[in-house]
């Protein structure tokens, strides 16, 4: 059989979830591929941060899933130790009242981070850490990329995939396509203010994990009630999107500040605590219907994440895998 992608190259921007799905299959499809990554590791939005004896989930605190090609993904991160089901006792608290959750729909994370099955598919692929990749150029019917650490890249690619939040992705498209900006300005992205606090003793608190309705906290959980961790008490509380994109600029003081006042009312003493707050620029994806990747097969271009599909893990692991099998097609015409 002829492996019509033999020799064809691929960049592939990312390496969050999207980004390594997509890699993935072009991979096994026959392309050579490339990861490029500004931070130092794969993930994403899937992170965990490690401290002195605790680490929390302060990204994605967990996933659901519902698509048949994503429940078997799960599947064999499950059988290979890198997820699992996640049962928290779980509370809604509104109008100052509290009530139990909903356990409708299982939910699963990483083991033992969030960003374990990150680290499972990008274990196979070549991936440059720490290359912010901030200009992009097609001439001749090949990419060229230049990267602020390293200058221009040398080596040039047949496709280039960009798996990077929507915002970003327009930044660095800009001067290549008009039609790219045209189609994806609708795709706004929230911010996340996210506090993370290690306790040196177990909270008394009567749950896991909450929804916080109408408050500047929407979210919190216990991290170390989810499967495989280890070290001290840490809770992640997170902000509700439309407060953090309100105040995304806030010194990062002043903005865990609101929200540690505001978790007070939860039930939480901070004293003695040790307190890291992160800021997620773009955090929440589109949650209503998209059209699962974007594609331009004038300039092998695409573009895929969970602003695309849907805004969940499994939205973006499904976007990068739909873009793949769309490129693999696309390169099998142009032969």
């Amino acid at each position: 059989m002829i492996n019509f992608a033999s020799g064809k190259r691929v960049a592939v921007i990312g390496a969050g979830l999207a980004g390594l799905s997509c890699a993935t299959q072009l991979q096994v499809d026959g392309f050579h591929v490339q990861l490029f990554e500004k931070s130092r590791g794969p993930s994403g939005r899937m992170s965990t941060r490690n401290g002195d004896g605790w680490s929390a989930d302060h990204g994605a605190q967990y996933f659901t899933a519902r698509n048949p090609l994503f429940v078997k993904e799960l599947n064999s991160w499950i059988a290979a130790g890198v997820a699992g089901a996640w049962y928290p006792n779980l509370k809604v608290f509104e109008d100052n009242q509290w009530r139990d959750g909903s356990v409708s729909e299982n939910r699963y994370v990483g083991i033992p981070g969030m960003n374990t099955p990150g680290h499972y598919l990008g274990k196979n692929l070549s991936i440059e850490f720490n290359q912010t990749i901030d200009q992009i150029s097609y001439q001749n019917g090949k990419w060229s990329l230049h990267s602020i650490e390293l200058g221009y890249i040398e080596d040039q690619f047949d496709w280039l995939v960009i798996a990077l939040p929507a915002p970003q992705a327009l930044i660095l498209t800009k001067s290549v396509d008009q039609l790219i900006d045209a189609s994806s300005t609708p795709f706004n992205m929230l911010g996340c203010w996210t506090v993370m606090v290690r306790f040196s003793e177990k909270q008394n608190l009567s749950f896991d994990a909450a929804f916080i309705n109408d408050e500047i906290v929407s979210w919190v959980s216990r991290n170390n009630s989810k499967p495989g961790r280890t070290g001290q008490e840490s809770w992640t509380i997170q902000a509700n999107p439309l407060w953090s994109q309100e105040f995304i600029e806030l010194d990062k003081e002043e903005a865990g500040k609101r929200i540690l006042e505001c978790a007070k009312k939860l039930g939480f003493g901070f004293q003695n605590a040790e307190i890291s707050i992160h800021r997620w620029r773009y955090a929440s994806g589109a949650i209503n219907p998209s059209p699962e990747f974007s594609i331009y097969e004038n300039i092998n271009l695409g573009l895929c994440g969970d602003w695309l599909h849907g805004g969940r893990v499994e939205g973006a692991w499904l976007s990068g895998l739909k873009l793949s099998n769309e490129i693999k097609i696309r390169a099998v015409k142009q032969v």
